[in-house]
């Protein structure tokens, strides 16, 4: 078996191995539906307002949105 070129110092030998990180689902879990909410908004917002389903009058959501929607495939006229 081959030497490495340097030794390894004591501190190197005793170093613990590295644990992963454990993160509980109740602190990821309002995040996760935030994410969900926000998700879900958006793609209402691109998707489906001024169309059957709209919520506001008048074309303003319609035009600020109208680039996303091609560059997202959902047809728009």
């Amino acid at each position: 078996m081959a030497q490495p070129a340097v030794p390894p110092t004591q501190a190197a030998r005793s170093r613990p191995a590295a644990v992963p990180l454990r993160v509980p689902v109740r602190d990821i879990l309002p995040w996760a539906v935030l994410a969900f909410v926000l998700g879900a908004a958006l793609l209402y917002f691109v998707g489906a307002e001024q169309g059957a389903t709209s919520l506001f009058a008048g074309t303003w959501v319609h035009e600020f949105t109208h680039d996303g929607r091609h560059l997202l495939g959902f047809p728009c006229h």
